[in-house]
């Protein structure tokens, strides 16, 4: 299959028009999981930002990765268990450093074992974050130690989300219609931003030209469609010293035909690195759809004393839509605004973050209460000064997060925004060790539970990682309306 032009938006119609019917493998998820014990492997996620829980239920999660973590995690069911790195807010440096260290604390411990794993690098499925750089470290150690990769599949779809990858173009659906991710605010991100919507092209250019877009590999839909594992198996067979190899999907249908293939060539020797949205993870391991959760389902245990919080710090154009949304719904929850000018200006932030800091305990002792970010975007002239300021508010609200622990109970926590929600698990509300327990929707926004010590009170926590790029604009205020139990709003508001 050839690639598609990516010119401007299409309406699914269109765009799936020639494509063969998705192959349907009764049982691929069964066949996945008795593959994946066959082999012995474990299936180690390390994730840029929370948010690739997104697609996954029962699974444990490590924020820390020191030796008493790494054994609690592999002493868990599911073969399968997730680090949060949160190397989308660092810089290269420090995401190398992050990174090497993880891999070598793994190889430490699984080499008393001999336990067999495997990585998956989880990545936005609008392709910002640290690529090469991820997939550059581990490709680098596993040489090192005479394992080097012959493959690296690149599957960014998110197919709940309405992230499709078809003809090695990545698109994004809006309504009814998909864009070319090139074309989206996503490829214009301060930090991580890019030209091309064909992958092949985007590894050449994120790659400085190092890997030209006609070495790169393809697992078509017509692979897949008509060839089924056997012809995945043999593209991955066909790579040597960590080929990229884009692989399509528009369905869930497709990405099962890819992980049995790729199951087929681990079980022939080759050595394969996966960089991949949240879908592929899901796949990879096996795991079967559950129900989005109820509050009966996340409060099964009993409702927890205190109010609910919910910090946002996203400023992609959907999260500022949805918070519009949320104040209209939902009249009651208390506002507090930080106010990023003043937080940046050295003679301000101090008085600043004492307003902010006053009014959110007040707010949480009588309800809940939305602690946010003015919605005015502040970026730097580079990058990495972008970055920084990100850092800043991020370290902003985590204060402030951290501040209400001390001060009152808390009955939930949400945080909106990949890098506002790394840091508030870990700096705000000190998670180390984690379950996702499932989504509040199909395929999007994860739920949590604090599985650490009860030094701080929040043993239990129930934690929403909300992204900012998905849902409805009535998405965040119908997760509070969710967590809020029988406090429906007027959906007319």
């Amino acid at each position: 299959m050839t690639s598609i032009p990516v010119s401007d938006s299409r309406d699914a119609a269109e765009l799936f028009s020639s494509d063969e019917a998705p192959r349907i493998i009764p049982e691929a998820r069964r066949l996945i999981r008795e593959a994946n014990a066959e082999a012995g492997t474990w299936v180690i996620v390390l994730d840029d930002d929370p948010t690739g829980s997104q697609a996954v239920h029962g699974v444990p999660v490590l924020t820390r990765w020191q030796r008493d973590d790494l054994l609690w995690a592999f002493d868990q069911p599911g073969g399968v268990f997730f680090i949060l790195t949160n190397t989308r807010g660092l810089n290269p440096g420090e995401a190398t450093g992050v990174l090497t260290e993880i891999a070598e604390s793994i190889a430490a411990v699984t080499r008393e074992s001999g336990t067999h794993y495997e990585f998956i690098t989880r990545g936005d499925s609008t392709l910002r974050g640290h690529y090469p750089l991820e997939t550059d470290v581990l490709a680098a150690m596993a040489g090192a130690q005479g394992e080097p990769y012959d493959a690296l599949l690149i599957a960014p779809a998110y197919l709940p989300a309405g992230r499709i990858t078809s003809g090695d173009s990545h698109w994004v659906r809006t309504g009814d219609r998909f864009t070319p991710v090139a074309e989206t605010d996503y490829a214009r991100d301060a930090t991580f931003g890019f030209a091309s919507s064909d992958l092949k092209l985007y590894v050449e250019e994120k790659t400085h030209g190092r890997v030209s877009a006609g070495t790169v590999l393809s697992i078509g839909l017509d692979d897949i469609r008509l060839g089924g594992p056997d012809r995945v198996c043999e593209i991955i067979l066909s790579a040597r010293d960590a080929t990229p190899i884009v692989v399509n999907a528009t369905v869930e249908a497709d990405l099962d035909v890819a992980v049995l293939g790729l199951t087929m060539a681990e079980a022939r020797g080759a050595r394969v690195l996966c960089r991949t949205g949240p879908s592929f993870v899901a796949a990879r391991i096996g795991l079967e759809p559950r129900a989005p959760l109820t509050h009966a389902d996340i409060f099964s245990s009993g409702e927890r004393q205190g109010n609910g919080l919910v910090v946002v710090g996203s400023h992609v154009e959907l999260t500022t839509a949805q918070v519009d949304h949320l104040l209209a719904a939902i009249s009651d929850i208390a506002v507090i605004e930080l106010d990023v000018t003043a937080l940046l200006d050295t003679e301000q932030r101090s008085e600043e973050l004492d307003r902010c800091g006053r009014e959110l305990v007040a707010a949480l002792r009588s309800g809940d209460a939305l602690l946010m970010t003015s919605r005015r975007q502040v970026v730097g002239d580079s990058g990495h000064s972008s970055l920084v300021i990100a850092q800043t508010v991020s370290a902003a609200l985590v204060g402030l997060t951290a501040l209400a622990v001390d001060s009152v109970p808390l009955g939930w926590v949400m945080a909106k925004g990949g890098i506002t929600s790394s840091d508030t698990a870990t700096g705000g509300l000190g998670i180390r060790r984690a379950t996702v327990v499932g989504q509040l929707f199909p395929g999007i926004v994860s739920v949590w539970v604090n599985e650490g010590d009860d030094h701080t009170g929040l043993l239990g926590l129930p934690y929403i990682v909300f992204a900012g790029n998905v849902g409805e604009a009535t998405t965040l205020a119908d997760a509070v309306t969710i967590m809020r139990g029988e406090r429906l709003y007027d959906t007319a508001a």
